[in-house]
């Protein structure tokens, strides 16, 4: 099983820069689904998945009917007019298929006759009435913790909680060097 976000028609690079590092993150394969508004080459897009590309699995689809023939598996859409929340998903349900959770173009979303012949796979993150919606890669980032947290992947869940500094830095940390060592992290 793998886990897999689809960004429908992304417009802002910088959205799909920092989905770039979530997929990373949450060792998730990233595809994209033509047109695009923006180049992968892109500066902004490079500035947001920072050094991350180079562990970024993706593909890049000319429309929706060419990524539904060459991807099987369970497909979850996130749509401010999804009925069902994301917390009712029970993402190991899906067995050996791989999981797909689609997210739309920041201005229009994902197009309505997709969403309309998929209406049993349609969630809505929760949010006060106060907001149409939320960011596209927040959006991406928080599906991407609900999932993977169910699914607990020994290679993101594993008892070192900081990868980079280890287990105990914090406990181990010399508070006289805090200034020194918030001078080096800038530079």
């Amino acid at each position: 099983m793998k886990l897999n976000v689809v960004l429908y028609h992304p417009e802002i690079p910088q959205n799909t820069g920092n989905i770039m590092r979530s997929c990373v993150g949450f060792h998730a394969k990233l595809h994209l689904i033509e047109p695009l508004g923006f180049s992968l080459d892109e500066k902004h897009l490079k500035r947001s998945s920072l050094d991350y590309f180079p562990y970024l699995e993706y593909e890049v689809y000319k429309d929706y009917a060419s990524f539904v023939e060459k991807n099987p598996g369970k497909y979850y859409f996130f749509t401010r007019y999804g009925h069902k929340s994301p917390r009712d998903i029970q993402f190991k349900e899906a067995n050996t298929e791989n999981i797909y959770l689609f997210f739309g173009a920041e201005s229009t979303g994902i197009a309505y006759d997709i969403l309309k012949d998929n209406l049993d796979s349609c969630y809505r993150i929760p949010t006060t009435d106060k907001v149409r919606s939320l960011n596209l890669s927040n959006c991406a980032a928080i599906v991407l913790f609900l999932a993977s947290s169910q699914l607990q992947e020994p290679e993101i869940y594993q008892d070192e909680p900081e990868t980079f500094k280890g287990k105990s830095f914090l406990e181990d940390l010399d508070l006289n060097e805090v200034t020194n060592i918030h001078k080096e992290y800038k530079k």
